[in-house]
């Protein structure tokens, strides 16, 4: 089971049913909503120059929403892809995706509709932006733009949907949610940023039984990022740090999150030749959970091995 925001778009005259959902890290709350029967809005489809933001005016019905994660390890590459992905499957045509600078930085943020603080924040360094379009097959388009930044511990994701030809309905379902690896397969760049901004990563695509220490067979794509990322400069030192679900005492899974910090560490020396001098393995049990324990979902959430950088000298 994963956190899902269940985007249900109906579209009138003729009415035709459209859903989609999109996987998200963490625990996700609703901030803060904007519901019109008929609004306009510039969809961005440039970066921002000459003064401006080069978009397609569309009017019609009309919803903004904001959504607050607590995603600690997870960067705003990583939120939004899962996002662009889905879009992508469901036939959605991107117009525009885009990071900070890239973007046009303070001017972009400042010159496209953006809810204001506190229920939306905006790191000028770090925000990534999408606007996407679905034409359906008479022709007639809906427009969805997201909106992901981060400030501490927390990620905002604001999502814009337009549809000049029905209904803007969104309906969001959040459940626990484990996030997944980057799907940017020879890429170590969401590992390394985040290693190298946040100081540790979890490695969301490992999978544990609960009460074992095997690790599955794989491939696992967090461990060829990480290990292309440790191989890179061999003064680069991580901590591998398992964690488990409460089933058991803590002494007991105090042993078992080390030796599932340990399997990973050994698949990333046999696997894939990363020194072991550059790898430690310790465990927590279960004193760091990132999920509630109640339900199965939230256990196996918590059955996991993050990286922890040590050194980057």
């Amino acid at each position: 089971m994963r956190l899902r925001l269940l985007f249900v778009i109906l579209f009138a005259l003729p009415r035709v049913g459209f859903a989609l959902e999109l996987s998200l890290p963490g625990n996700a709350t609703l901030s803060r909503e904007i519901v019109k029967d008929s609004e306009s809005y510039q969809v961005p489809i440039e970066p921002f120059s000459d003064g401006r933001i080069p978009a397609l005016e569309v009017e019609g019905a009309f919803r903004q929403e904001v959504w607050r994660l607590e995603t600690p390890s997870i960067t705003t590459l990583q939120i939004l892809d899962p996002l662009r992905s889905q879009l992508i499957d469901e036939g959605f045509d991107i117009l525009l995706d885009c990071a900070g600078r890239e973007c046009g930085g303070f001017d972009f943020r400042f010159a496209t509709r953006v809810m204001p603080a506190p229920d939306m924040f905006v790191d000028l360094f770090d925000y990534r932006f999408l606007s996407a379009r679905n034409t359906s097959d008479d022709d007639r388009s809906s427009y969805l733009s997201i909106l992901v930044s981060r400030s501490g511990s927390t990620g905002y994701i604001q999502v814009i949907h337009v549809n000049p030809s029905g209904i803007a309905d969104l309906t969001i379902e959040a459940d626990v949610y484990v996030p997944k690896a980057s799907a940017q397969s020879g890429s170590t760049q969401p590992i390394a940023q985040a290693l190298l901004q946040q100081g540790h990563v979890i490695l969301s695509d490992l999978r544990f039984e609960s009460g074992s220490s095997d690790l599955g067979e794989g491939p696992f794509l967090s461990l060829q990022e990480l290990a292309a990322f440790l191989l890179s400069d061999p003064a680069l030192r991580i901590a591998l740090v398992g964690h488990t679900d409460t089933i058991g005492g803590l002494e007991p899974n105090g042993a078992l999150s080390k030796r599932r910090a340990t399997s990973v560490l050994e698949r990333l020396a046999t696997a894939h030749d990363v020194p072991r001098a550059q790898m430690d393995a310790e465990g927590m049990g279960y004193l760091s959970p990132i999920a509630p324990n109640l339900s199965q979902d939230g256990r196996q959430a918590n059955r996991r091995v993050e990286a922890v950088l040590l050194n980057s000298e």
